[in-house]
């Protein structure tokens, strides 16, 4: 669940951030402080979301006709892409150069 290209990952200075606020915030809240991360990572990729949502829809065209369904669809499938399929995923670990990853990926296809 590491995936490092999802397109909604918090930069890690900000995770720094977070690990480094939470001891103050034990002291004056009760949860957990994973739980305080997790609350802090939730939002901001909601936060994230919401803002290429906003984006999306103030770049289509002003004569866009759609009715709702059709742009909800049309949302989800852009912000809810399937994930790459193994082969895809292979292709771009070699182009990438990422020896590690492509063994590991070609190890997962079958030999049917």
């Amino acid at each position: 669940m590491t995936d490092n290209k999802h397109p909604i990952m918090p930069p890690a200075q900000l995770v720094q951030e977070w690990l480094k606020a939470t001891p103050i915030q034990i002291l004056e809240t009760d949860p957990h402080p994973i739980q305080l991360i997790a609350i802090q990572a939730a939002q901001w990729g909601a936060n994230q979301e919401l803002d290429a949502c906003c984006e999306w829809l103030s770049s289509l065209p002003s004569n866009w006709e759609s009715t709702a369904p059709e742009l909800a669809q049309d949302l989800r499938t852009r912000r809810r892409p399937k994930p790459p399929s193994l082969k895809e995923s292979l292709k771009q670990a070699i182009l990438d150069g990422d020896e590690r990853l492509a063994l590991k990926l070609l190890e997962q296809l079958s030999d049917d």
